[in-house]
């Protein structure tokens, strides 16, 4: 417990404020003179300065002053409602390599094709101020995927700032697209974080990968837990906001009878009702447990989505043939399609790579809560280099890899460039100042390369070359194969937008099989008076089956081997019928459908 606070102002002219110690620890005064763009930190008993743990900006990084900022901004969204969660198409993207500048008002020229993808969600990468090494060019001096941040409330400055945020949110939601932001409330990163002179942010009752977890619900904790609730409400009301990403959710510890994430989703119901627009809480979670998103009247958190690593691991496993680490525990079609069926692969099955039992059944919960990918930032980053998938597979395959998300009754994202497959790697990359923590950060990517059974070391997290490689080259777009896999996902979207069986979630809807030997998934959908036949072929060769028992007469909806999108073109019949044999291309996907009378 500190004996003194004093704040000191370091513009316009230097004074030291002694502050009035209140209940619970807190300490206040209120200044009417303090003008936008005042530098100050905190004293604590007289000798210790540092940052506003609460900073709304902090404009020469995390070890520097905060800064006082005028929150007025000039919003034009006031039509806008949000977007319905089930009917989103995200888009994962980093803010720092999406476009050559770097920044949030960068984003804006682009946000036009990407509405014309499809995408009508974007979900950005961690915004809070990290470190940087304040020894290169300005525009590189901070480099960083986001979740080493130690600001919460400061939006990162070499990106643009709060207004520079604010600017692009508001040109979003005049384009039609819902922004999601990444948050991290499981850890501070390692440099600049001062809280711990500031109360009792942590607890060494639990360990996380990343030191002491949080305190939310050891000694002192409700002055934590508003901490980040006011953070949340904070992104959501003054920013707009239409959701948050939650991330690694199974490192938020919390053992008190009401959980910290069941009274987030409450305060922000809370907010959503009396702002009349949902805003949406989505959980990344390891532990396949359907309590994240069901109610609380259930026993759930109530929060509103989580993402499905299960769907991921089976497709990625099929696709590219890998079977390190947790890839060892699929890499079957059963495990695909059990992921569409019922989203969890593990639910309370033995998992080889975890020595354990995991997880637990989600089919009461609709497949419109669980985001589905095929890459996302972790994924590229832990492969060797941060290969894309564009770098390991064939660009058949790439296209089967879009028509098994975009089919999926779940709600599919994609990662920056994904769309046309861009081939510019993604790998981890830091600008620490300090040189033990950088050596750290580099020794342990190398770890994380062993578990993976790399056979090089990943390149230096440290250097700018490993962050400048990762910037997207958006002019692809429009050239040669890239150019036809944008418009395959183009046509993908519109056909999930559209098809009465891709609008029906309910879980009775969809089935799905597998034949191992062949490498075949056949996926059905129904909805309306139509039933989808889609036949996923994950072989590297042409394969021989017989068309799946259906009553009618199907017409072809879509094959990703048409010369149209620059396949090398098959023999499968426009109008099939039930015990047909058909031959399907390698590494195609095929979508018959049957109409029904009624």
């Amino acid at each position: 417990m500190k004996k003194q606070v004093a704040v000191q102002l370091l513009t316009p002219e230097a004074r030291t404020i002694p502050l009035e110690q209140q209940t619970d620890g807190y300490w206040q005064k209120t200044l009417p003179d303090i003008q936008p763009g005042t530098l100050y930190r905190y004293e604590l008993d007289g000798n210790e300065a540092h940052p506003d743990p609460a900073s709304f900006y902090q404009p020469e990084g995390v070890h520097g002053p905060s800064q006082v900022i005028d929150p007025a901004f000039k919003w034009t969204d006031g039509t806008w409602k949000g977007i319905p969660l089930e009917s989103m198409i995200l888009y994962e993207l980093h803010v720092g390599t999406f476009t050559p500048e770097g920044t949030f008002e960068a984003i804006i020229s682009r946000l036009k094709d990407l509405r014309e993808t499809g995408v009508n969600a974007i979900e950005l990468m961690p915004i809070g101020q990290f470190p940087g090494d304040n020894t290169s060019e300005a525009e590189l001096a901070y480099r960083n995927w986001g979740y080493d941040g130690v600001f919460p409330f400061a939006v990162q400055n070499s990106y643009g700032g709060p207004q520079g945020l604010k600017k692009l949110i508001d040109a979003c939601h005049r384009e039609g697209i819902a922004v999601v932001l990444d948050v991290v409330y499981n850890h501070f990163g390692p440099e600049g974080n001062y809280m711990s002179h500031f109360g009792p942010y942590f607890t060494e009752i639990y360990r996380t990968p990343w030191g002491a977890a949080m305190n939310f619900d050891d000694a002192h904790s409700p002055g934590v837990r508003n901490y980040f609730l006011q953070n949340a409400l904070y992104w959501l009301r003054d920013f707009h906001f239409d959701g948050l990403r939650l991330d690694a959710t199974q490192a938020i510890y919390d053992l008190g009878a009401k959980h910290f994430l069941q009274e987030l989703a409450e305060v922000t119901a809370v907010l959503s009702q009396e702002e009349g627009w949902q805003r949406y809480l989505i959980a990344e979670s390891d532990l396949n447990d359907p309590k994240m998103i069901r109610s609380p009247d259930r026993g759930g958190y109530g929060l509103d989505a989580q993402w499905c690593d299960d769907f991921h691991h089976s497709l990625h496993a099929l696709l590219t043939g890998d079977n390190q680490a947790y890839y060892q525990d699929f890499g079957k079609c059963a495990h695909l399609a059990k992921a569409y069926e019922d989203s969890f692969v593990y639910d309370w099955k033995y998992a080889p790579h975890r020595y354990r039992f995991h997880g637990i059944s989600g089919r009461d919960r609709p497949p419109s809560q669980f985001v589905v990918f095929t890459q996302n930032h972790d994924q590229v980053g832990n492969q060797m280099l941060g290969r894309r998938l564009s770098q390991r597979l064939s660009f058949e395959a790439l296209k089967l890899a879009a028509g098994a998300i975009f089919l999926s009754p779940s709600l599919p994202m994609l990662f920056m460039g994904e769309e046309y497959g861009e081939d510019v790697p993604f790998t981890y990359f830091i600008s620490h100042s300090q040189p033990d923590l950088i050596r750290m950060v580099q020794e342990g990517r190398k770890k994380e390369g062993e578990a993976f059974h790399y056979e090089c070391d990943p390149q230096d997290p440290q250097a700018i070359e490993t962050y400048l490689i990762c910037k997207l080259h958006w002019e692809k777009r429009q050239q040669g194969s890239y150019q036809v896999l944008l418009n395959f996902h183009r046509h993908l979207i519109q056909l999930r937008q559209s098809h009465p069986a891709l609008l029906n979630w309910e879980r009775d809807s969809i089935q799905a099989s597998g034949d191992e030997e062949k490498k075949l998934i056949i996926l059905q959908r129904s909805g309306g008076n139509s039933q989808l036949i889609c036949l996923l072929n994950f072989n590297r060769e042409v394969i021989t089956t017989n068309f799946p028992t259906i009553i009618g007469t199907g017409h072809q909806l879509l094959n990703s081997a048409d010369e149209s999108w620059k396949g090398p073109g098959s023999s499968l019949p426009k109008e099939v019928s039930q015990g047909q044999e058909i031959t399907i291309p390698a590494e195609a996907i095929v979508v018959y459908e049957f109409l029904s009378n009624g």
